[in-house]
């Protein structure tokens, strides 16, 4: 197989009996299963979920270019630098008390500052996602041109679903700058992304992957749960956390 079609979309691992049919192209069958690990494992608090969400956010931001999911493609790239980070901190240890992190809530301070964040973010990334976006893609493609690539700029079609777009991308970063610190709220956040995300992609036609996040939603709703409970063995409580 050409490595180059591997990564279209249109090339086809399997065709699924969903509706019509579904053809399931081979770089999404690999990227949903990595992305199913990544989450099973955090909700699980190992650290080896960072390394298969390595994966799973580079084949997903090449999914994201071809169906026009703008916003979600910028977040895959956020992700990956998050990914890093949070394999970092989550192995560090604490310089004072030799401690790694521990799962805990949220202050009220951060609480209420997390969520004037999110709302600004979503609210300025409905109106400005679409020339965002193409500036971003303008930059990458001079950069590319100056190491001699001969690449011409893209012509780039509307954000699909700019508002819900923007929703899943401004609380997905929230949610995993959250994660990488080890707060509860986190997968709260993760359990409504991905009831908007399966709308979203089932309205988009990519059928497997409203299929894993109905799964990652149950996976979301077991990690709530248990990060929950670690956290009270832990000693924090909701909204009283430091």
């Amino acid at each position: 197989m050409d490595i180059a079609a591997w990564f279209d979309i249109n090339n086809t691992l399997v065709n699924i009996p969903i509706g019509s049919g579904y053809a399931m192209s081979w770089i999404e069958a690999v990227g949903t299963v990595f992305g199913l690990l990544c989450i099973w494992f955090a909700s699980q608090e190992k650290t080896i979920n960072y390394l298969f969400g390595l994966v799973n956010v580079t084949l997903f931001a090449i999914i994201f270019y071809q169906i026009q999911l703008y916003g979600i493609l910028l977040l895959q790239l956020f992700f990956f630098c998050a990914n890093l980070y949070g394999w970092y901190a989550w192995t560090r240890p604490d310089q004072q008390t030799g401690d790694t992190l521990k799962v805990r809530w949220l202050s009220k301070q951060k609480l209420a500052f997390t969520a004037a964040v999110s709302v600004l973010g979503i609210g300025l990334m409905t109106v400005y996602i679409d020339p965002v976006f193409a500036l971003f893609a303008q930059v990458s493609v001079d950069t590319l041109n100056l190491f001699g690539a001969g690449l011409a700029q893209p012509v780039l079609e509307p954000d699909a679903f700019p508002f819900w777009d923007s929703v899943m991308t401004v609380l997905s970063v929230v949610a995993q700058i959250l994660m990488t610190r080890k707060y509860v709220e986190n997968w709260i956040l993760w359990v409504l992304i991905n009831v908007v995300s399966v709308g979203i992609y089932a309205a988009q036609g990519v059928y497997a992957l409203s299929i894993e996040y109905i799964i990652l939603l149950f996976i979301a709703a077991n990690g709530t749960r248990q990060w929950m409970r670690t956290a009270k063995d832990n000693g924090s409580r909701p909204a009283e956390a430091c």
